[in-house]
């Protein structure tokens, strides 16, 4: 059975079990466990805070998060807790505040089991560029995790943390959550601060919630978004979105775009075909449409990302802070040194393009038509949402790579997030669940995609799916209630 929040709660509620036991067993199946999900343990914390969230528990004081042992994606600010982005240049380094999503957690007695496996700064689509080595997907040992949030949607559907928080910037939290299985919410660009968030690209980078059902991401987006004084880019969200999941489809219009589906072999096509069946049967009205701003994300995309990267990164010099190289001749040369040791070559990679797009004589023809290309791209959804309420469209291509798996080449992999990122150039919110198998085994991911701020519409029908679906079954190992 999935140790989903609401059963952990009750279980602690009724007095089956305390925080401080539970931790324990969670602790023990990350020691056990060989699939790398876990890069940072804060395992002494964890049981200071257990022990905490049992007293607020006795005191009539907690909320249905009181208590339970859950992960943070290594990009996530902790106080006093190393985070690294996974990368070598950033070893050792220790924040002296916390993220705004992580104080609010903090605030409700969350239980902190550790910082997660993750691409280098975000940048990647399996996990593999992690500096710590990769996470391994939880169903198959010799898949990827996805990426850039691969260590916790391998903790989540490893049954190793009973949530995490992730970051998405274009699929970082669908894509895996798709690969391993479980449910990854990107929210809209402005629901949840992103003060504390190592940023990779500050226009599209968003915090998320990974867990084991719709319930579960719709509780922890409740406690972690809102405006934020410390992030100009936060918006107010009104009202709560888990106690409006019920209600069902009937009446609602769910858009099938037909870009979304250019390509697509015919096992993953056939899974979309029946989620599409299951909603009309649920009283959903179909709606086949077009959206043509969608071939035109993925190019946009990675100026922009890359653009955004090299001015974010340009701060790892190794003076203020983070690694900094052994042996240099000059102040220029420690930074080469230290910059050319320090970043992985997906990074430098990422770095050089970025810094290309925004030279003279090149912003023109890239970085300013890729902004206007991200008007274009906004106003086709909204003109999609004119005719829906919901967008479906497969989170992903193809499911779970094999490990070391490049493709024909570097351009094919990039590929592999042309369903997400139209997401993050638009700002808008997006929901992924399982929707099947395919013959191999290996989960398949369905997306849902709303109206900015409308997270309940996509959480609700994604809710009513999951209800009526044939389940998909669950990875082997970790805690179990």
């Amino acid at each position: 059975m999935k140790s989903t929040i609401e059963t952990l709660a009750a279980k602690l509620r009724s007095g089956d079990c305390t925080s401080v036991s539970l931790t324990e067993e969670y602790i023990r199946a990350i020691e056990a466990s060989d699939i790398n999900a876990y890069v940072h343990r804060s395992f002494a914390l964890a049981r200071e805070q257990a022990k905490r969230a049992d007293e607020m528990l006795a005191a009539g004081k907690g909320t249905v998060l009181t208590g339970i042992p859950m992960a943070l994606k290594d990009n996530i600010c902790t106080k006093g807790e190393e985070t690294t982005c996974c990368s070598k240049i950033l070893r050792g380094y220790v924040p002296f505040f916390d993220a705004t999503a992580w104080e609010k957690l903090k605030e409700q007695g969350a239980v902190l089991l550790g910082k997660n496996n993750m691409d280098e700064f975000a940048m990647g689509s399996t996990s593999e560029t992690s500096c710590y080595g990769a996470p391994l997907n939880p169903w198959n040992k010799t898949r990827v995790t996805g990426g850039s949030s691969g260590g916790g949607a391998a903790a989540v559907a490893g049954h190793l943390a009973a949530y995490a928080l992730g970051s998405d910037t274009g699929g970082s939290i669908r894509q895996p959550a798709s690969f391993c299985g479980i449910v990854g919410l990107k929210p809209t660009y402005g629901a949840v601060s992103r003060y504390g968030l190592i940023a990779y690209g500050s226009s599209l980078d968003q915090i998320g919630p990974m867990g084991n059902s719709v319930k579960d991401v719709a509780i922890v987006f409740d406690a972690i978004k809102g405006e934020d004084a410390r992030d100009a880019t936060s918006e107010q969200t009104f009202g709560t979105v888990a106690d409006r999941l019920e209600g069902g489809v009937n009446g609602l219009r769910i858009g099938v775009a037909e870009e979304y589906f250019d390509g697509l072999g015919a096992e993953m096509r056939e899974k979309f075909d029946a989620a599409i069946e299951l909603f009309a049967r649920l009283g959903a009205k179909i709606v086949r449409l077009s959206v043509p701003g969608i071939k035109l994300a993925l190019p946009a995309y990675y100026i922009i990302a890359c653009a955004e990267a090299s001015s974010n990164l340009g701060r790892y010099d190794g003076i203020r802070f983070g690694y900094r190289a052994e042996k240099y001749d000059s102040v220029d040369d420690m930074i080469c040194k230290t910059r050319t040791e320090g970043f992985g070559k997906e990074v430098q990679r990422r770095i050089m393009l970025g810094t290309y797009v925004l030279s003279a004589g090149y912003y023109d023809a890239y970085y300013k038509k890729a902004c206007k290309l991200r008007a274009s791209i906004t106003a086709s959804f909204a003109e999609a949402f004119a005719s829906c309420d919901v967008l479906l469209a497969p989170t992903v291509p193809n499911t779970a790579f094999p490990l070391g798996y490049t493709g024909k080449n570097r351009i094919e992999m990039y590929l592999s997030d042309i369903c997400t990122v139209p997401v993050n150039i638009a700002g808008l919110p997006a929901v992924s669940l399982p929707c099947g198998k395919d013959a191999d085994g290996m989960p398949v991911g369905m997306q849902l995609i709303g109206r900015k701020f409308d997270e309940a519409t996509i959480l609700r029908a994604a809710y009513a799916y999951e209800n009526c679906a044939e389940p998909v079954g669950e990875a082997e190992g970790g805690v179990r209630v």
